[in-house]
């Protein structure tokens, strides 16, 4: 049974199907992400560093920094774009970082994850970029655990498979398997980042834990401790010094005056739903979504007044198809819908929001958003597009980075 369990736990893994051709007029071909379970050092001896820049396959975090654009291709590294002119973005470099999903940047020192460990890079020569510092073993919640009670991780390797054969053997298989199973410079991320950067400090989100790492020095992170937050901890946004953190059963606040020592205030509950949030002024808002870890939830925008952070309070509630990320900027809020397209409303008044819906594009597949000084940054099914949004009402689409993604299980 054990062993049953890790095979449903690695065909979970291999579920990202990145590209597909033809390779005769019967059979079809996709390259997709297997995976396999290595110790540590193998891991550790995987080949990190800058390349030529490549085409996304697929696209995860986002992160702006001065004007670098850093688009995240899950597990494989981060894309790394001159974006001085959004409407022209130039493909600088590669970062390959095996088990990359997050990243944050200080000073010139990016922060990444790497399956376990944390690394930093020095990124103040963009085409001579340098690790500087990798943390061990600071994210245990990614080991595996096999027989005899040996530390493993999971890699990816790209393997073209029949397409035909193998989502029938996928299908098959996981589903008999899992049914017996029992303050610097810093940049600014999307509502789904897992990373921020706050006071000196940078705090990750686990599944269930809140870690902090000392950035004074900002080449030399070190681990400091983690707090524990309960399961199904999911994003991480910093505001006036707090931090507000998306799980999927509601909002934890935690005051980080002392930035060594967060402190918890309160925690906002809801339903169990996928969570992100964003904070402006004294209101907080919350999307609510089902999904496949979320199907117990609702679609929903929430907004909670924050102006006690030890007592939120529920101001409005709007029904939404099926809300992912968001972004806040003046008195307009950007809403992600995901297959259903991106929506702008104006939320001047917070209990008209459902009213004052500005515009709606249906043409894209949106997961999360940033409003950024030169644009707004929208990351879709098919790649990643930027948007004027001087008139909120008529976004104005700027540019397109294209990925190869033809992931059939999307």
């Amino acid at each position: 049974m054990k062993k049953n369990l890790t095979n449903a736990l690695l065909l979970i893994f291999a579920m990202a199907i990145f590209t597909q051709c033809k390779k005769n007029n019967t059979d079809e071909f996709e390259t997709i992400q297997i995976a396999k379970m290595v110790s540590a050092d193998q891991m550790r001896a995987l080949s990190v560093g800058i390349t030529k820049p490549t085409i996304a396959k697929t696209t995860g975090k986002i992160y702006l920094y001065n004007d670098f654009l850093f688009i995240n291709e899950p597990n494989k590294g981060i894309h790394i774009y001159n974006n001085t002119n959004p409407s022209a973005p130039i493909n600088l470099a590669f970062l390959q970082i095996p088990g990359n999903v997050d990243l944050s940047v200080r000073n010139n020192i990016l922060y990444a994850d790497s399956y376990v460990d944390l690394l930093a890079f020095d990124i103040s020569n963009i085409n001579a970029i340098k690790q500087v510092k990798r943390v061990q073993d600071v994210f245990p919640q990614f080991y595996f655990f096999t027989q005899g009670n040996i530390k493993s991780v999971v890699i990816y390797k790209d393997t073209l498979v029949n397409k035909t054969t193998y989502r029938t053997q996928f299908y098959d298989t996981f589903y008999s398997n899992s049914s017996t199973g029992s303050s610097g410079t810093s940049g600014q991320g999307g509502s789904m980042a897992r990373f921020t950067l706050l006071n000196d400090y940078l705090y990750t989100v686990g599944t269930s834990d809140l870690s902090l790492f000392d950035v004074k020095a900002a080449s030399n992170p070190t681990f400091v401790k983690a707090i524990n937050l309960g399961w199904g901890a999911e994003t991480i946004f910093p505001y006036d010094n707090k931090l507000f953190i998306g799980t999927n059963r509601g909002m934890h606040i935690f005051s980080a005056t002392d930035p060594a020592n967060p402190v918890k205030l309160s925690t906002y509950s809801h339903i169990v739903a996928c969570d992100p949030v964003v904070v402006q002024g004294r209101y907080a808002y919350v999307t609510l979504r089902t999904g496949n870890t979320c199907a117990q939830g609702m679609n929903q925008l929430e907004v909670v007044d924050i102006e006690d952070p030890t007592s939120p309070k529920q101001v409005a509630v709007y029904a939404m198809q099926n809300p992912h990320g968001l972004s806040v900027n003046g008195n307009n809020l950007f809403l992600c819908e995901g297959n259903f397209g991106i929506k702008t409303f104006n939320i001047t008044d917070k209990t008209k929001i459902g009213n004052n819906m500005l515009q709606y594009l249906k043409n894209i597949k949106s997961f999360d958003v940033i409003a950024g000084p030169k644009s707004l940054i929208v990351t879709g099914d098919d790649g990643v597009y930027q948007f004027s949004y001087s008139n909120p009402a008529m976004l104005r689409r700027l540019s397109m980075i294209r990925t190869t993604n033809n992931n059939f299980f999307n």
